[in-house]
């Protein structure tokens, strides 16, 4: 790592300044870990406002999915907002959002034709997800996992079961919610071992949700990310989603692929729900879907998604500038950003690995494509949760040129931009080995 000049040694003075302002006008409810403050980007690369520079592995949280300033997209939305920059497709027609729809509608799993619902967010998407299932099965209960995100929104949130504060103070939620253990085999809720436990987290629902809880006619959907995201970036068994479908087909249910996350090419294929060979009845999108332009989606076959005008909308859903970026994005996933995801998250978990076996604090590391998370515990042995170490290195990282974000109780997410190449994946993890030695002698 001779000769690079990453980080900051101290706060500079213009981002003193800001943080000043920050703290006096921006809600109080924003979770800042350390003190970035963005000025530009270029490709996997920001700088802040004092002029230093850094390596992104957050992408925004999974958003910039080609990274900062890509040409191509950067050029869709010059051009789109030269011609216009909004005219409500609730109420309107413009190509863009019909062929963005025509496009994510045969992206989705499933042979059955599809219609599509535009919004802004994630969490929006999942509020929609929620109308349209009440209102195709005429049901108004709700199965989600723990440690599942969904959004902050009062529906969204009666989902989200993450962390406490997240919830805490806004009750009453939405009432019909009941959530059971996701399908983490590392740390099963139930005290079974893979192989031998029938897929507990699974048939669990039907022992005894269903038995005890709540009438599974009753169940109008299944929430699920098919790979947990904030709560750990955990991997389930290959069989837990096929046993979801099983289920949900049995009793009528419908199927939610929250894909807000994991979607759109972050998982090696362009949905995460499609290494698992299952087909969801509705599917989420957000986050990267437009490189960074606010865009959220719901996709649902046409027998599904029958809805009559007015019953649901969106005055900025599916704005023609974010549609633009959108079919930017999707051309560039589809061309070579998909199969980079796959090829260079292989190669990152491989060199997390060797860094693991020589780490006293690494625990498991998880993961497909570039959605890939690493605990951090105290010991190998007791594979204890040390989330006190897990911060020091994120926020060590910080300072040595490399932004990474926590997930779950106490692990650390690597979210980079899909336009990742070998050489910053090299500069990432040298940063990241050498904050973990760091942490480990507690300097």
């Amino acid at each position: 790592m001779a000769g690079r000049k990453l980080g900051l040694s101290k706060l500079g003075r213009t981002a003193k300044k800001l943080k000043k302002l920050d703290n006096t006008y921006i809600s109080s409810s924003y979770t800042r870990g350390y003190d970035f403050f963005m000025d530009h980007g270029d490709g996997a690369w920001v700088w802040d406002v004092d002029g230093n520079k850094f390596l992104d592995f957050t992408s925004g949280i999974g958003v910039s999915a080609t990274g900062y300033n890509n040409k191509r997209v950067v050029s869709a939305i010059r051009r789109q907002a030269g011609r216009f920059l909004h005219m409500s497709g609730s109420d309107f027609y413009y190509s863009e959002e019909i062929e963005l729809a025509r496009k994510l509608a045969s992206l989705a799993p499933g042979g059955r034709p599809k219609r599509v619902f535009f919004c802004n967010t994630g969490a929006e998407a999942v509020e929609a997800a929620i109308k349209l299932s009440r209102y195709a099965t005429g049901r108004q209960n709700f199965i989600a996992f723990l440690g599942a995100f969904h959004g902050r929104t009062m529906g969204a949130l009666s989902l989200t079961s993450s962390k406490a504060v997240q919830r805490a103070g806004f009750g009453p939620l939405m009432p019909g919610v009941v959530h059971v253990p996701y399908g983490d085999c590392a740390h099963c809720a139930y005290g079974c071992d893979y192989g031998t436990c029938d897929i507990r987290c699974v048939s669990y629902i039907e022992d005894v949700v269903f038995k005890k809880n709540v009438a599974p006619r009753e169940v109008a959907a299944i929430f699920v990310e098919p790979i947990l995201g904030e709560g750990g970036y955990i991997v389930p068994p290959p069989e837990f989603h096929v046993r979801l479908r099983e289920l949900a087909t049995r009793h009528g249910i419908l199927l939610v692929a929250d894909e807000v996350q994991s979607g759109m090419g972050r998982t090696g294929r362009m949905f995460a729900i499609e290494h698992f060979d299952v087909v969801p009845d509705i599917i989420t999108v957000a986050k990267g879907v437009a490189s960074g332009m606010p865009l959220g989606a719901i996709v649902a076959p046409r027998d599904i998604m029958t809805w009559p005008p007015g019953s649901h909308g969106s005055t900025f859903g599916g704005n023609p500038v974010s549609c633009a970026a959108a079919l930017a994005t999707i051309d560039l996933l589809e061309r070579r950003l998909v199969k980079n995801s796959e090829r260079m998250g292989k190669y990152i978990m491989k060199r997390l690995a060797r860094i693991q076996d020589g780490s006293r604090s690494i625990g498991r590391l998880t993961g497909k494509g570039l959605m890939i998370g690493m605990e951090i515990v105290k010991s190998r042995k007791t594979m204890a949760p040390d989330p006190g170490l897990r911060d020091k290195i994120v926020n060590r990282a910080f300072w040595h040129g490399l932004l990474i974000l926590p997930c779950g109780s106490t692990s650390v997410r690597f979210v980079p931009p899909l336009i990742i190449g070998r050489e910053e994946a090299d500069t990432a993890l040298e940063i990241f080995e050498e904050c973990v030695q760091l942490a480990e002698k507690g300097c």
